[in-house]
């Protein structure tokens, strides 16, 4: 949709003034997906992240803090997540990271680093025997994390990034590859070739909100079903609240969405569920502005699991 202009003279008073008008007009759709559109189906290709299985909507949750601010601390939420994921029958991966390398300001906590950081979330799946999932920046990193955790996952920032996508897929392990803020849902089918070029078939996609101005996000549920014609699709239902480096030199964020937006993609369709998770928003070392506190958590997934059944997701 786009507006025009149009310019009248107008009779005022003793004189002429000029009257400019509006017009709306509704611009041809984009062929392309426009055809997308009428062709949507999801895909059947889905796999095994040890007891969770990826794809054909069956729901499953990422879910545990942004970074690894202790090993005490990354125990106690893998723990208390999957306590209520048990409860609940709904498989689980638990989520960390050793490095967040993209924090607004270079005074930011980052986190253990990759070396203490894996031996941290290696002995955490020994432990829990839970899949674990962390992120990395850099190809000489997917080898070292491979060796600790279950999927590697591209941060949406470098979803295009063709060496890292690569030496990830190289590894074996499953991967998760976030959508980019700046990226069409349908152009996610070339990071996607990346993965598969290497042979490894265990790809997925997370949707984490679009750019919508400056130090905003917006959703467009149409890419889930367009994106699920790529490979399954999970919903970042934190990160999608996200208000980048809105806070002077930090993240803002807006939670209170998270339920509304996490039940609006279980009734859309999505295979899996991705939440950050802490027991104390307020003082966490990394996106507490939004993160869903864990007192929340078993409510939220208890409605979720009821939208999904009558969805038939």
């Amino acid at each position: 949709m786009a507006l025009y202009p149009t310019h009248f003279r107008k009779k005022r008073g003793n004189g002429w003034g000029t009257l400019t008008v509006l017009s709306c007009r509704i611009n041809k759709p984009n062929t392309r997906q426009k055809d997308e559109a009428v062709t949507i189906k999801d895909v059947s290709n889905s796999f095994e992240i040890g007891p969770v299985h990826v794809g054909g909507g069956r729901f499953f949750l990422i879910a545990g803090p942004c970074v690894i601010e202790s090993e005490a601390h990354a125990r106690r939420m893998a723990e208390s997540i999957q306590r209520i994921t048990a409860d609940l029958g709904i498989p689980y991966i638990f989520k960390a990271s050793y490095d967040k390398a993209n924090r607004t300001s270079v005074s930011s906590f980052r986190g253990p680093g990759l070396i203490e950081g894996t031996r941290i979330l290696g002995r955490l799946a020994k432990d829990t025997g839970l899949p674990v999932l962390t992120d990395v920046h850099e190809p000489s990193q997917c080898a070292v994390a491979a060796e600790a955790v279950d999927v590697l996952q591209i941060p949406a920032f470098l979803c295009r990034q063709t060496d890292l996508l690569v030496a990830a897929g190289k590894t074996g392990r499953a991967i998760n590859i976030k959508k980019g803020q700046f990226v069409a849902p349908w152009d996610m089918t070339y990071p996607v070739e990346k993965v598969r070029s290497t042979g490894n078939e265990r790809v997925f996609l997370t949707e984490r909100g679009a750019c919508f101005g400056y130090n905003n996000l917006v959703v467009d549920y149409r890419s889930l079903p367009q994106m699920r014609q790529l490979a399954p699709v999970v919903f970042d239902g934190t990160h999608s609240v996200q208000q980048p480096s809105a806070a002077n030199g930090v993240s803002g964020g807006q939670p209170e969405f998270i339920p509304v937006l996490a039940r609006a993609a279980v009734a859309a369709g999505i295979d899996g569920l991705f939440l950050e998770v802490h027991d104390d928003p307020a003082h966490a070392r990394s996106d507490g502005a939004n993160a869903l506190d864990l007192k929340l958590l078993k409510p939220l997934l208890e409605n979720l699991l009821a939208i999904h059944a009558a969805a038939g997701a």
